[in-house]
């Protein structure tokens, strides 16, 4: 009688696991968007260094009572700029934004707005990207959507263009608005 190898079965318990997690995956509730541990609770510090020639984000930016957006950008990242018309539309609209600029050079960042226009009422500069990381940041554009009293809302990972926008942002954003 002949004994099976476990390398013989290996394999097809490998494979069993990934077909397992791809379905796990697939059947979440909300497979396009990234969970925040933020949502629900206060929104942490800004960073106290503003980009130089830009008003500082004061400290009671996000606490004002008004609904306020935090966009984390960079000059570097393309969909950022892709994004960049959308934010200047919202502050046309008289929404708040607060700028967060990282993993950036100053300079950089600086010509961009600039040249392309300032949609932020402060822009904070985050160089190492320490501040990102406080608020859960992956990759820019991140935008997050503060109530009154400096409660995260909402997280939208990505730029603010598209029909994800349009599906998930606008409408979080109506019912910050609404409240």
């Amino acid at each position: 009688m002949s004994k099976i190898s476990p390398l013989m079965i290996a394999p097809p318990l490998i494979f069993a696991a990934f077909v397992a997690l791809a379905a796990f995956g697939m059947f979440r509730p909300d497979p396009e968007g990234l969970p925040s541990t933020l949502v629900g609770q206060m929104a942490p510090a800004l960073p106290e260094a503003a980009l130089d020639g830009f008003a500082v984000p004061t400290a009671n930016a996000l606490t004002s009572g008004e609904v306020t957006l935090v966009n984390f950008w960079a000059s570097w990242c393309p969909p950022c700029r892709a994004e960049h018309p959308t934010l200047l539309q919202m502050q046309a609209d008289g929404i708040a934004i607060v700028g967060v600029n990282f993993k950036d050079t100053a300079g950089a960042a600086r010509s961009y707005l600039t040249d392309d226009g300032n949609p932020f009422q402060g822009v904070a500069f985050d160089p190492q990207g320490r501040t990102a990381i406080d608020w859960g940041v992956t990759a820019p554009p991140e935008t997050f959507i503060i109530d009154g009293d400096g409660t995260v809302l909402f997280r939208f990972a990505g730029p603010l263009v598209g029909s994800d926008y349009e599906q998930r942002f606008m409408p979080a954003l109506a019912d910050a608005l609404a409240e």
